[in-house]
């Protein structure tokens, strides 16, 4: 247990929760009924404003609930769900705030940093060698404020490619600078690479067994999620997300306690005296005496199960009247942590069983949909539109590259051609009325790297689609490497604030203006051709995309 954990849990004795055989139920929710539930309630309020729904303990407020809002329907079906299972932070979408551009994320996260005074915490895949300025920013704030703290959450592997610098070697001035217990450096390796297999795969292919993968900047107490690394690309031309959460105390807590929980499990890197530069001037050094860095898989579990047992019995109210839930969601697939897949299923149950139609946005920078995912979307209700956002091949963040890695949008193309044909099967792409459209975002000189679903239900009055009222964000990707070998944490967020509606509905339009739809003509072009031995390949890897 972490130092940070421990002091939460004296501080409140609500936190002394005993351990429980499972955390995660698997008892399937009625979601059927409480749909209809949940439509009775809403007919039996009329046309009044302002009502409260309340879950658990908290208010979650429907603004201007009528009969005819049917945007709204399935809102307190999933959030109730939920509650049951994960995590939940009540706030307003006033206080969501969603940036649109790579260089709109930079200059935030800058500015967060110059506003520290108490801690800094970045999870982050690795942190890019050429950002000078990112790391000046930290050494300003560190030097400005003697009670400030760093904590760096990247992954191992990742962090000490062999390559010069690495991110480990460009940390070392930092580190030694302030020393090991202001900036403190938490990097996870993936138990799966292990044995014989470890000593073989060479170095950057071993990433592919896993990676620490979730994207937090979390800076006293506001937070910014995103799926965004902390490399230039990333603040120049590679399109994602980025949520910015400020003036939220517990969602920043929760943030920080779901890093810190890995923390046992992770090594520290310490720098070699007498060394200044090169792979000779650190060392990584596990922690953990208890266990190894190869076998903390059951203890990796109990403790990601015990962190959201914790706080989702503490249920934190939030402020009077919110209209906006947040449910944090962790997969890792390595530890045996799966609860994406329960909270996706929820979120399809509800969709799938609405009286009105829906329309589910769904996009991956690596579009190779989890089988679980591509199953449901393949025999859901035609009341379902689904529209899906992949990286056209000059957009993947591997074109151009050297190697094997060059394949990989060529391997895409083949997992997206594979998807077009299943659903073309499925009566749900055809040339009257289709139900599942797929389409490729490209943008000169830019690469995608976005991830995430949008959810809609029912029309305006001009029959246009309605404003999200719902949706996942976060680090997954949503295909089968998310689902089995990195480490994610992702948030499942209702809301019924129209502001926040708007701010989601601008954010996946914007997405979808420089996305053009695919078909079968797309696949017979000469450029498309995938060759046998990529797709042999790709057969090989298959759970590695």
């Amino acid at each position: 247990m972490s130092a940070y954990e421990s002091s939460r849990i004296e501080q409140n004795p609500k936190h002394r929760t005993t351990q429980r055989e499972h955390c995660f139920p698997t008892k399937r929710v009625n979601l059927g009924r409480i749909v209809r539930v949940d439509i009775q309630r809403r007919r039996e309020m009329g046309s009044s404003k302002d009502r409260h729904f309340g879950f658990n303990e908290g208010s979650f407020r429907l603004r201007d609930v009528r009969n005819d809002r049917d945007d709204l329907i399935g809102l307190t079906t999933l959030a109730t769900a939920l509650s049951a299972t994960q995590p939940r932070f009540n706030l307003s979408g006033t206080d969501v705030r969603i940036l649109r551009t790579p260089t709109e994320y930079y200059g935030n996260l800058i500015d967060m940093i110059k506003r520290a005074r108490r801690r800094i915490v970045l999870s982050s895949l690795y942190i890019g060698t050429a950002e000078k300025e990112l790391l000046q920013a930290l050494h300003n704030a560190l030097q400005s404020n003697p009670q400030l703290t760093l904590d760096l959450h990247l992954d191992l592997l990742r962090s000490t490619r062999p390559e010069t610098p690495s991110t480990a070697e460009f940390l070392m001035p930092l580190i030694k600078s302030f020393g090991e217990d202001r900036v403190r450096t938490h990097l996870f390796r993936t138990p799966k690479l292990k044995g014989l297999t470890a000593k073989l795969v060479p170095r950057r292919f071993d990433e592919g067994w896993g990676t620490w993968h979730a994207k937090l900047y979390a800076v006293d107490d506001e937070v910014m999620i995103s799926g965004a690394n902390l490399n230039s690309s990333y603040f120049t031309d590679r399109q994602d997300r980025y949520l910015h959460f400020k003036h939220q105390p517990s969602l920043t807590n929760y943030v920080i306690d779901y890093a810190s929980t890995m923390i046992p499990f992770t090594h520290r890197l310490v720098p070699v005296p007498g060394r200044e530069s090169g792979p000779e001037s650190y060392r990584a050094e596990w922690r953990n005496q208890q266990t190894g860095p190869t076998s903390f898989e059951a203890s990796g579990k109990k403790a990601f199960e015990s962190l959201q047992e914790r706080w989702r019995t503490s249920q934190l109210a939030g402020p009077s009247g919110s209209d906006t839930a947040i449910f944090p969601v962790i997969q890792s697939g390595v530890l045996g942590v799966r609860e994406e897949e329960m909270v996706i299923d929820k979120l399809f149950d509800c969709i799938s069983q609405s009286p009105v139609p829906a329309t589910v946005d769904l996009t991956s920078g690596y579009f190779g949909l989890y089988a679980p995912y591509k199953t449901r979307i393949l025999s859901s209700p035609d009341s379902i539109r689904w529209r899906i956002v992949a990286a056209a091949p000059k957009a993947n963040g591997f074109y151009g590259s050297k190697g094997i890695s060059g394949r990989l949008p060529e391997a895409y193309t083949w997992l997206e051609r594979r998807f077009w044909g299943a659903a073309s099967k499925a009566g749900k792409i055809s040339p009257q009325d289709s139900k599942v459209e797929l389409s490729e975002w490209e943008r000169q000189g830019w690469t995608y790297h976005a991830k995430g679903i949008w959810v809609r239900f029912g029309e305006d009055e001009s029959h246009h689609s309605s404003k999200p009222t719902m949706s996942l964000f976060g680090s997954t990707n949503l295909n089968s490497r998310s689902a089995n070998l990195d480490t994610e944490l992702s948030f499942m967020m209702v809301t019924s604030s129209g502001q926040l509606s708007e701010a989601l509905a601008e954010e996946v339009d914007g997405i979808r203006e420089k996305a053009s739809i695919v078909g079968r003509e797309t696949w017979e072009r000469s450029e498309r051709h995938v060759r046998l031995s990529t797709i042999a390949m790709a057969k090989m890897v298959a759970g590695m995309l």
